[in-house]
């Protein structure tokens, strides 16, 4: 049976179609879908499945300074999946050795669920967020592997840093594997709640954030939260109107 393709002229799902990367109005063949749209999503999902248990290659990040690597509890990326617990705190060996260094705002790459995010998207905005940052300091750059979003409280508290940024790879979706989030912690300590964090996604380049977008961005945040002394609920984005131009008379 031959499969139907979408005509560009009659189809009304074209124009919605360069608006999401969502699979909508996918082409048939019978009552199935296009075996082109089958293979599609079997790719996706098998990239997807290759992003969460890969695991972070400190070479691929080609950083020119120096870094620290941590691992969490979780010894292995099975492990890692299935308790996401261990995953939330540092392994005993490593929490004994990292630095006081105590500084303003502290920078961790993380694998999280994507390490091909951290290795493809972590550096840039690395660079963009120092260069949005003059007079802050900022402490030793830590490579986190099999980390969840929260290890960076302990390693924050270790540190001595005012505030903790976790740059981390995002569970893959079917559309993009290699998406990027910045979650930014104030005063951080173990215990805190996702809702004392402010949180920046969808950091990629198939129609995501821009590198020096989410720098922007985790800029503004950072002043505010230094400014009212906590982030989370507390603390609003609002740097999209202050880029707005101011109205007119």
């Amino acid at each position: 049976m031959s499969e139907s393709r979408p005509d560009p002229a009659r189809d009304p799902w074209i124009a919605l179609r360069g608006l999401t990367h969502a699979r909508i109005g996918l082409g048939r063949a019978g009552d199935a879908l296009a075996g082109a749209d089958v293979r599609a999503l079997q790719a996706a999902h098998a990239a997807a499945r290759r992003a969460v248990h890969a695991a972070l290659d400190p070479a691929r990040l080609s950083l020119a300074e120096p870094f620290l690597e941590v691992r969490s509890r979780a010894p292995d990326r099975g492990v890692f999946v299935r308790r996401p617990d261990l995953g939330r705190r540092l392994c005993p060996l490593d929490a004994a050795r990292l630095p006081q260094a105590p500084c303003d705002v502290l920078f961790v790459i993380a694998d999280g669920l994507s390490a091909l995010a951290a290795a493809r998207q972590a550096p840039g905005v690395l660079e963009a967020a120092r260069a949005s940052l003059p007079g802050w300091s900022i402490g030793p750059l830590i490579v986190a592997h099999n980390a969840r979003v929260a290890l960076g409280d302990e390693i924050g508290t270790l540190v001595g840093a005012r505030c903790v940024v976790m740059m981390i790879g995002e569970r893959p979706g079917l559309s993009a594997a290699d998406s990027l989030s910045l979650y930014l912690t104030w005063d951080p300590k173990v215990g805190r709640m996702d809702s004392e964090r402010n949180c920046l996604s969808n950091i990629h380049a198939h129609g995501g954030m821009a590198h020096d977008e989410a720098a922007f961005r985790l800029a503004w945040l950072l002043r505010g939260a230094r400014t009212l002394g906590r982030s989370g609920v507390a603390l609003k984005d609002d740097s999209m109107t202050a880029r707005l131009p101011p109205p007119t008379p």
